[in-house]
């Protein structure tokens, strides 16, 4: 059986479900170390939380596991490439794709797929830290997905 998924307003959820979005956003954040202290904190059973905990999450933590492609003109010489991935992998980034032309009048075409679900900043200050790199004639969010 294929797994459904629904968007329901929390006013109408079972306080179970409610409480173990509750429990992992405590987590989440730091405020409890552990899930026995995180479930005594909003009330609910360390059993309920196990059997919830896998199947149901807030729409912003949904909205975060997505995908941009960044299209750049990078300068033909040594080291640009490679410093913007490092910087990628510096924010947590993960390039899954990468396409590179060959080089006109001094520059390459690079076009990177990159998963941004764990981006330790937002995408606009990552776009600009991109920009910002020597090398880095232009870059630019082209899809998001």
């Amino acid at each position: 059986m294929t797994a459904r998924f629904y968007v329901v307003r929390e006013d109408i959820l079972p306080e179970a479900i409610v409480k173990t979005i509750q429990v992992k956003d405590i987590l989440k954040s730091g405020e409890a170390h552990t899930i026995n202290e995180a479930v005594e904190r909003v009330g609910l059973s360390r059993s309920a939380f196990y059997k919830y905990k896998d199947g149901v999450y807030a729409l912003t933590e949904i909205a975060k596991e997505h995908i941009i492609t960044v299209a750049m003109d990078l300068e033909h010489r040594s080291g640009v490439l490679s410093n913007v991935l490092a910087i990628i992998a510096a924010q947590e980034g993960n390039v899954l794709t990468m396409n590179q032309s060959i080089p006109l009048q001094g520059y390459a075409n690079v076009v990177l797929s990159v998963d941004v679900s764990k981006l330790a900043i937002d995408v606009e200050p990552f776009l600009d830290l991109l920009k910002a790199q020597s090398g880095v004639r232009q870059a630019a969010v082209i899809a998001q997905g």
